[in-house]
């Protein structure tokens, strides 16, 4: 069985922990019965102890798998992942989604998209990342009680999204301790018309006015001076045709929307400015989670 689950990049400016889109870019996990326990992990963080022991993954997926079949079964694990770990692209959720998706299917358990991100929001309490990671294209959340709450789009073709990846990473946990306890009415104010306004634009195809929607004062800002050449970034990408450019989650990659025909231009200019980072240029995802045989 293989389990699917793509890269996230949240807020997408000011839609703080409650915006979010995918894009093509998938960790893989195959599973299959074995005698005994064992793993592999192959790609990104293969390097990085904690990730090649893959503990998350297999905390949540055996508390799971014997919630639902009372069972304590054995599994070979193949991990092949593609999300950069620690840089705001969703590698956390994209684990969370995955342990789950498999826990349901090897448990032979019938269940919808809305269950796993329900059961997601154990694990990960905000639903911005999580969300487009279980359904795909772009969303809109919120949480009412233990449930997520979500409105989807699906993307065009003719997007796609270019990703800087610096070399050295943001903590979330860190990022917001930055971030001051109270926040001005005005920045609030600002932040939340933007937002509503992100939402319109999406839901409408009014990409032309992403750039004025995007702009934020509650965190962007603070976050990008952890590594100030993200201002570089986000000033190049603009200038070269980016409908949006924003810090994913809390970074330390930045997220640039554009129309496939710039998208080529946009990722040459950025590798030849800041050739110690990387840079991808990908389709958006519309599928999320999914499970194959």
């Amino acid at each position: 069985m293989l389990i699917s689950v793509p890269a996230t990049s949240a807020n997408l400016g000011p839609g703080f922990d409650t915006l979010g889109l995918a894009v093509d870019l998938r960790n893989e996990v195959i599973i299959t019965p074995s005698k005994f326990l064992s793993l592999s992990t192959q790609g990104e963080g293969s390097d990085i102890p904690r990730i090649k022991k893959n503990s998350l993954f297999l905390s949540i997926y055996n508390e799971n798998y014997k919630r639902l079949t009372g069972r304590d079964d054995n599994f070979r694990f193949e991990f092949h992942n593609r999300i950069p770990i620690s840089r705001g692209l969703g590698s956390s959720s994209a684990v969370i989604v995955s342990a789950l998706s498999a826990a349901y299917t090897m448990a032979e358990k019938k269940y919808n998209k809305r269950e796993i991100l329900n059961q997601a929001l154990r694990y990960e309490h905000h639903p911005d990342n999580i969300t487009s990671a279980v359904m795909g294209g772009f969303n809109v959340s919120c949480i009412e009680g233990d449930r997520v709450y979500s409105k989807k789009r699906r993307l065009p073709e003719y997007l796609r999204a270019v990703v800087v990846v610096p070399n050295r990473t943001i903590s979330t946990a860190k990022s917001r301790t930055i971030l001051p306890k109270m926040f001005r009415k005005e920045e609030t104010v600002y932040s939340l018309s933007r937002s509503s306004y992100m939402t319109a634009l999406f839901m409408s195809e009014s990409w032309d006015l992403l750039r004025i929607a995007s702009k934020d004062k509650l965190h962007q800002a603070r976050r990008m001076k952890m590594i100030p050449e993200l201002f570089d970034v986000q000033k190049l990408a603009l200038k070269h045709g980016a409908l949006m450019s924003t810090l994913s989650g809390s970074g330390s990659t930045f997220f640039n929307l554009c129309y496939d025909k710039d998208a080529d231009k946009i990722a040459k200019v950025l590798q030849a400015r800041f050739p110690h980072f990387r840079v991808f240029t990908l389709a958006l995802d519309n599928n999320g989670a999914l499970t194959k045989d």
